[in-house]
């Protein structure tokens, strides 16, 4: 008999460019081998300028996608994306303890790449008080990190407070991403015993629309294939240099990475 495919959901938002959201996510879920499965919070109208509408799917209908997944098929591991509304956390929170869906990913999607905003600032407080405390790992950049810890993170020391802070704050393990770091491109992992950092080049471009997502959504497929932390994050972060540095240069704004390079 053949072995169990793993399954990994993604709750998020849908991009229309495919570049971030569930469309990137089931990509990346594809590369690393799992099934992937989804729950969409959010339809945006966006390409690689900017997000021009965003319609956000009713809160029952949220819930209910959630449901159905867990009923038949249950998540090996699971990650957010957008979540849009303070109203959407807490459901999707709800939803989250109600089923026990077990090895959370975080991604705190606050701003997209263009800079459009996609998280009100009112869910904030939702995404840290009911959210982050369910988190296996949160991902998020210096911008959201700053605003999940409430600190000014602008260098690697102050990376390494902020997630300290945001486990203190309950979550099991913060991953900072220092993407926007002056010089080289380092991301950082506090699991609260021991502190990890990856270091590479930075690659001069700009094209690096749903690195975030691909990135959360690498960590949630090696945690779904039943990798480690480390294993899952040290396997994600090389497979974004690699899809960042092969990026194919679509669109006129901030062009999508390349899910089409290996994972390893």
């Amino acid at each position: 008999m053949a072995a169990r495919l793993p399954i990994a959901l993604t709750i998020a938002g849908s991009d229309s460019g495919g570049g971030a959201g569930i469309q990137a996510d089931l990509k990346t879920f594809h590369q690393f081998g799992v099934f992937g499965t989804s729950v969409i919070t959010a339809v945006t109208a966006q390409n690689t300028r900017g997000v021009s509408a965003i319609h956000a799917i009713p809160l029952a209908d949220v819930v209910a996608q959630i449901d159905a997944l867990a009923d038949d098929l249950p998540p090996a591991a699971f990650k957010t994306g957008m979540l849009a509304t303070a109203r959407l956390v807490t459901a999707v929170a709800d939803a989250v303890r109600r089923h026990g869906l077990p090895r959370y990913v975080m991604d705190p999607v606050m701003v997209a790449t263009s800079g459009d905003r996609l998280l009100e600032p009112a869910a904030e407080h939702s995404l840290r008080d009911d959210l982050l405390p369910l988190a296996t790992v949160v991902t998020p950049n210096l911008e959201e990190a700053a605003i999940l810890s409430g600190m000014t993170v602008e260098s690697l020391d102050d990376m390494a407070a902020a997630a300290r802070r945001i486990v203190e704050l309950g979550a099991a393990a913060a991953l900072v991403k220092g993407g926007h770091l002056r010089g080289e491109a380092v991301d950082l992992l506090w699991d609260g015993v021991e502190q990890r950092l990856w270091r590479r080049p930075r690659i001069e471009t700009r094209h690096t629309h749903g690195t975030g997502c691909t990135l959360s959504a690498g960590i949630a497929a090696g945690l779904a294939r039943g990798d480690d932390l480390v294993r899952s994050v040290d396997r994600a972060t090389r497979f974004v240099g690699r899809a960042i540095a092969a990026a194919p240069a679509l669109g006129k704004g901030r062009g999508p990475v390349n899910h089409f390079v290996p994972v390893d």
